[in-house]
């Protein structure tokens, strides 16, 4: 069984609006935003979210380094096979602190790391894409996005895959 963790922001986590950006890092052992639409894809790949990790956008804008630092202890403490940042659709902020948080998560820890986010971030897809595994959502509220979850779950599983047989 796969065991993955999803980071998300204040909003995908259920914690405020897109304006409520200092909310302080957190974790749930629950299955909350994005992950409950996942159940069935995951449940395909034979994965299980084993927590949801979550930080204000401006929190994480106000202290990055400490921030990422944090995400990756908490990411090897719970043993984790992968992790998802994300999705974060066509929100820049957000998308470029999955992408900075999931190629830091990967250097540190060893621990494959995706992001999920929209194609309006080319500028920071472009940066991150030799990097880490993105895997393109529609922009918030445009059809398909079942269809980039199913993706975002087939790419867990070829990563974890890839990873395992490097070890």
């Amino acid at each position: 069984m796969i065991k993955l963790i999803m980071i998300y922001d204040q909003v995908q986590a259920g914690l405020g609006t897109k304006d409520d950006r200092m909310v302080p890092l957190g974790a749930s052992r629950e299955v909350i935003g994005p992950a409950l639409m996942m159940k069935p894809y995951l449940k395909e790949i034979d994965a299980k979210v084993i927590a949801c990790l979550s930080c204000g956008t401006g929190t994480y804008a106000l202290e990055p380094d400490e921030v990422r630092r944090k995400l990756c202890a908490m990411v090897q403490k719970v043993g984790a096979d992968a992790v998802i940042c994300g999705p974060s659709f066509n929100y820049s902020e957000y998308s470029k602190m999955c992408a900075e948080v999931a190629d830091e998560i990967w250097q540190k820890t060893g621990v494959p790391a995706l992001a999920a986010m929209a194609a309006e971030n080319k500028d920071i897809i472009e940066k991150y894409d030799k990097k880490i595994t993105i895997i393109t959502t529609p922009k918030k509220g445009e059809a398909g996005l079942n269809d980039a979850l199913k993706k975002l779950c087939y790419a867990v599983q070829e990563v974890v895959s890839k990873n395992s047989k490097k070890s």
